[in-house]
């Protein structure tokens, strides 16, 4: 049971954060249909590095309140990476399905991309996005759990 009680918090937060990145993908395509516009390629950028942030703040609040203390250093950062974990792979599956059930036309290919057979494309994308989010994942985590953790003059 200990681990299910230590995944509650990566998977309520990481699936928010890819509930927050679907809602953005499908108004945004939705209002905006071409994919090379500025609100598909800057905007998402901005929205979902905020929406980790953001997310990845709040389950760190959300690990002190179920502990009842402020976490340490390194879970705060393994709860950070967890959720940033949940993120990426849950985002991934989101794209994939949707690829299967749209198809590539949302899509938008850089020109250096055109020569490149589509599958390469969507490998670098997925990768990309998982990844990314790894990444930064770590480094978000990495800054809040130091404003966030436990002192040892506090211990």
């Amino acid at each position: 049971m200990p681990f299910v009680a230590t995944m509650k918090i990566p998977l309520k937060y990481g699936l928010l954060i890819t509930l927050g990145v679907m809602a953005w993908v499908l108004i945004a395509h939705a209002l905006v249909p071409n994919p090379r516009s500025n609100v598909h390629t800057l905007g998402i950028a901005f929205f979902t590095n905020v929406l980790q942030f953001a997310m990845l703040y709040l389950g760190l609040k959300a690990l002190e309140r179920e502990k009842g203390d402020r976490p340490i250093f390194k879970q705060g950062m393994k709860t950070g990476v967890a959720i940033s974990f949940v993120y990426g792979l849950t985002a991934s599956l989101f794209f994939a399905a949707l690829i299967a059930i749209k198809g590539t036309k949302w899509i938008a290919t850089e020109p250096g991309e055109l020569d490149a057979p589509m599958s390469r494309v969507i490998l670098g994308r997925f990768l990309g996005l998982f990844v990314g989010a790894l990444l930064l994942g770590l480094v978000y985590s990495t800054v809040l759990s130091f404003f966030l953790a436990k002192r040892r003059s506090e211990a």
